[in-house]
């Protein structure tokens, strides 16, 4: 990764009448990104769509099948690179037909046990529907491998979900400690400075992320699957699963920042390791750090 200097999260309290609800991020195609479900808390069902048309979701992405559908896995190994699975339908058929979210028919990530190994692909689909993911091979250890994606469903409304399960690498690793909570972390030659005001379980809160760089605004963010930024946010203990886009989606000019603005709906208290991807120059940048959530 290449320097980028700091990245600035400001966590801002809501109003008193804050709406609480366990709908979040999500993306779709167009530019516009509200952060819907899949972009919030895990998601499992479709609830409808945000006020910018964006779906939304409930859950926390902990569940393998939800509305008929199942992520099926070809098998339960990550130690090796590639990971190939099938969504499948109310039918019990493979499902071939998906809608496009922030670009892609398909979002994949992996995560260990221990909220390390963080990675976030987009797979490929045959014409039987079964998806490749281009993973790296994963060291030893406990993960859960989660997709996200649109089904069009058998009458026609898009169903949008997240579901996930547990995988493993064989041999024997000890897991990484989480790394504290802190106001800052730095990674890869980025340092982020969080707000030290205090996130609340299950109420939308907006979420300021602004950027900098030799302590200058950078305002050079260049659009990454039709938004400025992913966040993507994992529970300690279940993983349960969190991914946000900020507000707005891409102006007209061809780049953003350094302000970008997230409505956050966390769905369950306690800390949360978050990863914050963007580009500049051509190169995505990954950051993270851990937040406390009440």
């Amino acid at each position: 990764m290449r320097s980028i200097n700091r990245v600035r999260f400001l966590l801002l309290v809501p109003t008193l009448v804050g709406v609480m609800a366990l709908a979040a991020c999500g993306s779709s195609s167009s530019s516009h990104s509200h952060s819907s479900m899949t972009g919030i808390s895990g998601m499992t069902g479709m609830t409808g769509t945000d006020d910018g048309g964006e779906p939304m979701y409930m859950g926390d992405g902990l569940a393998a099948s939800a509305q008929g559908y199942t992520f099926a896995p070809t098998g339960d190994s990550v130690a090796a690179a590639g990971f190939a699975f099938r969504i499948l339908g109310p039918d019990g058929k493979p499902v071939t037909a998906f809608e496009p979210e922030q670009t892609k028919l398909m979002h994949f990530y992996l995560v260990r046990s221990d909220l390390s190994g963080f990675q976030h692909v987009h797979p490929t689909m045959a014409a039987d529907g079964t998806w490749t993911a281009p993973t790296r091979a994963a060291g030893p250890g406990a993960y859960r491998v989660y997709a996200q994606f649109i089904a069009k469903g058998a009458d026609g409304k898009a169903v949008p979900l997240v579901l996930s399960e547990q995988v493993t690498s064989a041999g024997s690793a000890p897991d990484q400690p989480l790394p504290a909570v802190s106001s800052t972390a730095t990674v890869d030659g980025y340092t982020l400075t969080v707000d030290s005001m205090q996130l609340m379980a299950g109420m939308e809160m907006p979420l300021k992320v602004s950027i900098a760089k030799d302590g200058k605004p950078v305002t050079d963010l260049e659009p990454y699957l039709a938004t400025y930024a992913h966040l993507s946010g994992f529970h300690a203990g279940d993983l349960a699963m969190a991914h946000l886009h900020p507000q707005g989606g891409i102006a007209t000019t061809p780049t953003g920042g350094p302000d970008l603005t997230f409505d956050a709906t966390l769905p369950k208290a306690g800390q949360w390791r978050m990863y914050l991807q963007f580009q500049t120059a051509g190169v995505l940048h990954t950051a993270a750090v851990t937040l406390d959530v009440r």
